[in-house]
């Protein structure tokens, strides 16, 4: 999550009138706006492979993979935030008639950052669990080649199972998998190169 814009209190509809004005993204959170911050190489190269491969995935299945730029509200808290990628299948449900805020993902996916995880991992989780289309959430970390999928139950609780490199994610909730090599193939970590499946070399 970026810092905290220059307004603070703000309704929901003002937010909506202040966000829709500019280029760059802004979370909703208690009244306050959080600008999107710069995103490194690492965190956009792990989205884009993430989108590409699901588009390809999904071609035909009634399933829609979003980018970052789609705001996803949430009404239960209020908030509004953009995810990294998004997933609806079927209709789409939008909030109203300008057709920019999604209210049914199935699956929505973060790259973590350092100034990110603790959000993505605690706060921002809570309130995506209040979204009752939501089925998995997705954490991808740029440190090294490692994804996180939490599942919902059907007693409400979630499951977590993490893949590595020479993994393949299952993300049952859309019928599909993707391969970890793949996800991170050329990925740089620091000064390294993930190279040849995710693997970060001497």
């Amino acid at each position: 999550m970026g810092a905290a814009a220059p307004k603070v209190g703000l309704s929901r509809d003002e937010y909506l009138a202040f966000d829709r004005r500019l280029e760059i993204g802004h979370e909703y959170i208690n009244g306050e706006i959080f600008a999107m911050s710069g995103r490194s190489f690492e965190h956009t190269a792990i989205a884009a492979a993430i989108l590409g491969m699901l588009r390809n995935e999904l071609t035909g299945r009634n399933c829609t993979p979003l980018t970052s730029d789609m705001r996803v509200g949430i009404p239960r808290t209020g908030r509004y935030v953009y995810p990294d990628a998004s997933i609806v299948r079927g209709e789409p449900q939008l909030e109203d008639d300008e057709r920019d805020t999604l209210l049914n993902p199935v699956v929505v996916v973060e790259v973590l950052s350092d100034s990110s995880e603790a959000y993505d991992r605690g706060d921002k989780f809570a309130s995506y669990q209040t979204v009752p289309s939501l089925k998995q959430y997705v954490l991808a970390s740029q440190k090294s080649a490692r994804i996180e999928v939490f599942t919902r139950q059907d007693g409400g609780g979630w499951l977590l199972r993490s893949y590595e490199a020479g993994q393949r994610v299952a993300l049952d909730a859309i019928d599909c998998q993707l391969a970890v090599d793949d996800i991170y193939q050329g990925v740089v970590y620091g000064a390294r190169i993930a190279a040849d499946g995710g693997k970060s070399g001497p």
